[in-house]
């Protein structure tokens, strides 16, 4: 992992005895806002009432699960939606900033254009993806409240900060879009016979490095220019790179999130956290179809060969290359080895092992892709904690 800037913000945790085990709607409701009260009170003052260690981050099988009481959640299945309601909450903060500039009642007409390249709806289904999101994180909070299980709260480290371009609200951001390296294994892996977790390894097409998936500002973009395609002067050609980064790097996100919840499906003990991640992920894998399809656009004629000035970067013609390991629109899974080689092969999402889809797998991902580029160390300390407690997690039964 590489050095992050450090910065000196306590991490505040409120104690899990406070959390009321009701679960109707009024008490969850009228708790929360007191957790938030607190935590607001306690960062205040500069107190955490429950300190992160290294020792949090070597939590082993024998205590990442226990025997549950009827209406508790075991400590298993806590930790299986604590992960959860982090990435959750780090996915709904980058869909916001997308949303702010991109979305349909977004503030930057050339990036809303831009994206409209790709396919006429982005800006509709940019602003359902981001309800989507607010809404997972929402609700596995409130639910983890009214099983008596403390929620996950990183308020305190919005501190990134925002795009200055016409559209992006000032305000503290977890995630930065503004410098990504998007993994494009992805695109190869849906198109291949084999599969990550029987051992096989993906390179993308092409590269993206470096290059941001939202407009910086308005000099650099201007936010009433035309986005006609091809584009025809720098500055156009500019705003398109960085719409088609976008678009590459939705399908990224939500290809993270179809492989995370059957991760996280398999160690579930009590049947409704089963239910939770199995109804959440199932709605992760329609946003990543989703998004494959789109992206597959700014890789094919007419759009194919747009040039960012900036950083160099060539969106190519995949078409062009005649592979079923490119054909832009070869978008559902291809049948490939699952759980043995010996076996017909299958479509499924993949990968769904531990090692390659689980938590700590995510939180690697979205490190690698810069998505935290410019987090403190608590951050760091914190998620990494979430996701070992979670991959720890083994089924009670």
């Amino acid at each position: 992992m590489k050095e992050q800037n450090s910065q000196s913000t306590v991490v505040s945790e409120v104690n899990s005895s406070e959390a009321s085990p009701s679960s109707t709607g009024e008490n969850v409701q009228r708790h929360w806002q007191g957790v938030v009260k607190r935590r607001s009170f306690l960062k205040g003052l500069g107190i955490a009432s429950a300190t992160l260690s290294a020792g949090a981050l070597l939590a082993t099988e024998g205590n990442a699960q226990d025997t549950r009481s009827p209406g508790k959640l075991s400590k298993g299945d806590a930790a299986l939606l604590r992960f959860a309601a982090a990435a959750e909450l780090i996915e709904a903060d980058l869909w916001q900033q997308y949303n702010e500039l991109g979305g349909v009642q977004g503030g930057n007409p050339a990036y809303m254009a831009a994206l409209s390249n790709l396919d006429g709806d982005m800006p509709q289904y940019i602003a359902d993806n981001t309800d989507d999101e607010i809404s997972h994180a929402a609700f596995l909070n409130a639910y983890l409240i009214s099983k008596g299980v403390e929620p996950v709260d990183l308020d305190v480290f919005r501190t990134l900060p925002s795009s200055q371009a016409t559209g992006a609200k000032d305000i503290g951001r977890l995630t930065n879009l503004m410098k990504l390296n998007v993994d494009l294994s992805w695109y190869t892996r849906y198109r291949s016979g084999q599969n990550p977790d029987l051992g096989a390894h993906f390179k993308g097409p092409f590269s993206i490095k470096h290059e941001p998936a939202i407009p910086l500002n308005d000099n650099d973009t201007p936010p009433n220019q035309a986005q006609p395609v091809p584009p025809a002067t720098p500055q156009e050609a500019r705003m398109q790179a960085i719409a088609n980064t976008a678009g590459f790097h939705f399908a990224f996100i939500e290809q993270g999130g179809a492989s995370l919840y059957p991760t996280l499906a398999f160690k579930a003990t009590d049947p409704e956290v089963l239910r939770i991640l199995v109804s959440i992920g199932g709605v992760e894998i329609d946003h990543f179809g989703l998004w494959h399809d789109k992206a597959g656009n700014a890789v094919s004629q007419p759009l194919a060969g747009v040039t960012d000035p900036e950083t160099g970067l060539t969106f190519p013609d995949l078409n062009a290359l005649h592979s079923e390991l490119d054909q832009t629109n070869l978008i559902l899974p291809e049948p490939c080895e699952f759980i043995s080689k010996s076996l017909p092969q299958c479509s499924v999402i993949r990968p769904t092992s531990t090692q390659n889809g689980g938590a700590v797998a995510t939180i690697k991902a979205f490190t690698d892709d810069l998505l935290f580029l410019g987090q403190s160390p608590a951050f760091f300390t914190l998620v990494n904690r979430l996701a070992v407690e979670a991959d720890s997690v083994r089924r009670g039964f």
